[in-house]
């Protein structure tokens, strides 16, 4: 029971974020990346905080508040942020297959950082993932392509910020809620994103659009897909052993590309398909092994 409750969050979590690809896209036509990536921080915090408030799941020992700020910059201003750089220059099909990487970095920190075993299965599958990100970029060829070649550049390093936040966050989920983690790491997401949205707004100053549908999109990018999505992405993995769980990351590209190919008529070419192999090939040797158990150990504590 606590391993489908873990891969019922951690997929729609990868999901959301499939989505989240494609209407970063749209919305980024409209508003700059830095000014959206605060708004939508803004967002997540007032639903965060209304529910933290209400559940009583607030409090957070100093001692911790700076491994949380760490998370939050290498995570949310970081990873994010790179994201929705990455996604402004590259297509929504791209952006969520290229960062589909994640589970097999996840393995590499979490050899790390939690002292994981790494064995030859899961050094292949780093292998087998870079290999697939190179085929994916491919090489660039300057005018109108050279744009989307430095995107992809830009995606590769959202991929591994996010590997690196998944496993830090996992260390601070033993000792709090999900629902604690996620709230305080998106207040120092404002706090680390602002003096970005400043800078970037001093340099090219947003006329905010009047379309509704793109102030809907803003909407959907700050609750649906940073508070709830962020909130389920780390309550998952408290049911399911990191290298494991990861493995639901590899549903993001799969939404990301059916949505990019019908609302926003993106191409998908044969590189595409053999990254896309490389790298699920990559993801499945990360997670497989021989007489793994699916449960892991869930750590007594409501959010």
């Amino acid at each position: 029971m606590n391993f489908f409750k873990g891969a019922l969050y951690l997929s729609l979590a990868a999901s959301i974020w499939g989505m989240t690809y494609v209407v970063s896209k749209v919305v980024l036509d409209s508003i700059t990346p830095w000014l959206l990536l605060e708004m939508r921080f803004l967002l997540a915090l007032l639903t965060l905080g209304i529910i933290s408030f209400f559940q009583k799941s607030w409090k957070i020992s100093k001692k911790d508040l700076f491994p949380i700020a760490i998370i939050a910059l290498v995570g949310y201003t970081g990873s994010i942020g790179l994201q929705f750089l990455g996604t402004k220059l590259s297509g929504a099909a791209m952006g969520s297959l290229i960062t589909s990487a994640s589970p097999a970095l996840i393995s590499f920190f979490a050899f790390i950082i939690l002292k994981e075993k790494i064995n030859s299965r899961k050094i292949l599958s780093l292998i087998l993932a870079t290999i697939g990100v190179v085929v994916v970029i491919g090489l660039p060829q300057g005018g109108a392509n050279s744009g989307a070649y430095y995107g992809n550049l830009i995606l590769v390093g959202a991929a591994i910020t996010w590997a690196l936040y998944t496993v830090l966050s996992k260390v601070q989920t033993t000792k709090y809620s999900s629902l604690t983690v996620t709230t305080w790491a998106t207040v120092f997401g404002v706090i680390f994103t602002l003096p970005f949205a400043i800078f970037e707004q001093n340099k090219h100053l947003t006329n905010l659009p009047s379309n509704s549908w793109i102030w809907l999109g803003v909407v959907f990018l700050g609750t649906i897909s940073t508070a709830g999505a962020f909130y389920l992405w780390n309550k998952g993995f408290e049911y399911i052993d990191t290298s494991t769980g990861s493995l639901f990351f590899f549903l993001q590209p799969l939404i990301g590309t059916i949505f990019g190919y019908f609302l926003l008529n993106e191409d998908i070419n044969l590189s595409f398909f053999i990254g896309s192999i490389l790298i699920l090939i990559a993801v499945y040797l990360s997670i497989k092994e021989p007489k793994q158990k699916a449960e892991f150990q869930y750590h007594s504590k409501k959010a």
